[in-house]
């Protein structure tokens, strides 16, 4: 986007995801959150669900039909199953998140990474997307059924004309960010891990910063209310969630 979104928003608060970490938290109506690459090439798997209600959650199959997109960048939203948005892209400097990866459980990781054991590595130990995950969602009375379909940010996966994906090193540099602004209270699941299509053949997994901001304005997310007639919609059912 054109504007400094910093200069329309107050920071509440920051702390960095480490390599390898997890985290969850509910990011409440107005607020927005800014991820930040800090050292390029990370990924950062995020789960979302409607924090009033949990049995409503992240749709990602309607979020890119009905955006008719298979990335999401800034101006798209993320659709939740009752069709309401649970976060609008309000800024985004990467230009493309993975919706098709998913995250790897403790064998993949082992057949991928090799053992990376605790006993031998301490707190640096070989971590897996699935377990991270259920760590987190363990905190809000949630457990395996309601492990959820995610969004790897920073990573960029495309598909050949033959329907093979590729995934695509290096998409997001030192930096690079997106704005991921709440219309509703919405519970946020993250876990800083590499994407399972990564082909880095060791476990490096790259650190973000989390910034949480108060919008001042309505404006931040026009750009995505406007961007098509099904956003619009999403929108105002999620305003009259609130009513």
């Amino acid at each position: 986007m054109s504007k400094d979104p910093l200069a329309l928003q107050a920071r509440l608060y920051e702390e960095v995801l480490p390599g390898g970490g997890h985290t969850s938290f509910i990011l409440k109506r107005g607020q927005s959150l800014r991820i930040t690459d800090i050292e390029g090439s990370a990924n950062v798997s995020m789960m979302m669900l409607n924090a009033q209600q949990p049995s409503e959650r992240l749709n990602l199959p309607d979020t890119l039909k009905g955006q008719h997109t298979a990335r999401l960048q800034a101006g798209h939203c993320l659709y939740s199953d009752m069709g309401r948005v649970l976060a609008a892209i309000t800024d985004d400097t990467c230009g493309w998140h993975d919706s098709f990866g998913g995250v790897l459980n403790a064998e993949e990781v082992r057949e991928k990474y090799g053992q990376g054991r605790y006993q031998e590595l301490r707190n640096g130990f070989y971590r897996n997307g699935v377990d991270n995950l259920l760590v987190e969602m363990g905190k809000w009375n949630l457990d395996l059924q309601d492990l959820l379909m995610v969004v790897n940010l920073f990573s960029r996966v495309e598909v050949d004309a033959e329907g093979v994906f590729h995934f695509v090193p290096g998409n997001s540099k030192s930096g690079d960010y997106l704005e991921l602004a709440a219309p509703m209270d919405t519970l946020i699941i993250l876990t800083a891990l590499q994407h399972p299509m990564d082909p880095h053949p060791h476990y490096a997994p790259r650190p973000v910063r989390l910034e949480w901001l108060q919008t001042h304005s309505d404006d931040s997310t026009h750009a995505c209310r406007h961007a098509r007639p099904e956003n619009a919609r999403a929108f105002h059912n999620t305003e009259r969630f609130h009513l």
